[in-house]
């Protein structure tokens, strides 16, 4: 019998969390799981939860939400043995979708029944981890303003549709090997895994398993190229663009002129100035669907 628990944000996404204990008890395979059920009281709790639940040798630790609560709930299993679960409920869910994990709860938990454990890599921006995405520019404005707003799509829509008509780019600097480069750019993105979340594929060739980072950098664009670059994103071509370039790296350090908003999987941070970011190999594992 493993022990799994389920670390509950009761704030994020829009969906109900009300039948997650009833579809646990229904669905959940009583044979190989003895469940625990917590729901997180604070920022920061779901990490100490997952800390904890690690110190006891849980197979694995589930988090119930977004890409906010899978950050919190990773930070605290990275350089464990206990596995990372999830069951998305969140508005982007990025990271699950990247690994093909169904955002309907039922079959997220279905999923887990049949899930084997695989090793991940994951990066760090300055001391703080992230297993998506992290970026500075337009979209972490967009984050700090969606924050604030209606969740779920529509209010992600309507946060990019306030700040894009009055969003001045950045210049920036980028050092690290074979890379030295100074340029005005829409945003900055460092891409473990490929999406922002609603099927918006930032970094189509990204890899949370091939030991590189996708630095995506996106240069100032006509207001009218907007809709088309918007397509991209959904049909996977956005590394296509003329608008965009990619480089792909281990480590790197970004300096902008100030400190301001950057992304962390979604969640917006104040961050200083610079920024060293860098991929750590293998550094957390995860349930996915059984391959074989």
């Amino acid at each position: 019998m493993k022990n799994i628990a389920f670390i509950v944000n009761p704030i994020s996404g829009t969906k109900t969390k009300n039948r997650l204990a009833k579809l646990i008890r229904e669905l959940l395979d009583p044979v190989q799981f003895s469940p625990t059920v917590v729901v997180t009281e604070y920022a920061g709790h779901a990490t100490q939860l997952a800390q904890q639940f690690a110190a006891q040798d849980y197979y694995a630790v589930v988090a119930v939400g977004g890409d906010g609560t899978v950050n919190e709930v990773a930070s605290g299993l990275i350089g464990t043995n206990t596995a990372l679960g999830i069951i998305p409920n969140g508005s982007g869910n990025g990271f699950a979708r990247h690994l093909d994990i169904s955002t309907r709860m039922n079959r997220a938990i279905e999923m887990l029944n049949s899930s084997e454990p695989i090793y991940v890599d994951y990066g760090m921006v300055n001391d703080h981890p992230f297993f998506s995405t992290c970026g500075v520019g337009f979209d972490a404005v967009v984050a700090q303003e969606f924050s604030n707003s209606e969740r779920g799509i529509k209010g992600y829509i309507q946060s990019i549709i306030k700040d894009i008509f009055q969003y001045k780019p950045e210049t920036y600097q980028l050092q690290g090997e074979n890379v030295d480069l100074t340029t005005t750019a829409f945003l900055i993105n460092f891409a473990n895994a490929s999406q922002w979340g609603y099927d918006a594929y930032i970094a189509p060739k990204a890899s949370v398993q091939d030991g590189w980072l996708d630095v995506v950098i996106a240069s100032n664009f006509p207001l009218v190229a907007a809709p088309g670059l918007a397509l991209c994103l959904f049909t996977k071509t956005i590394d296509e663009t003329l608008h965009l370039n990619t480089l792909r790296t281990k480590e790197i350090t970004l300096t902008r002129p100030s400190e301001g908003v950057a992304h962390i999987d979604g969640t917006p941070v104040i961050m200083p100035a610079q920024l060293h970011v860098k991929i750590v190999e293998e550094g957390l594992k995860v349930l996915v669907k059984k391959r074989f």
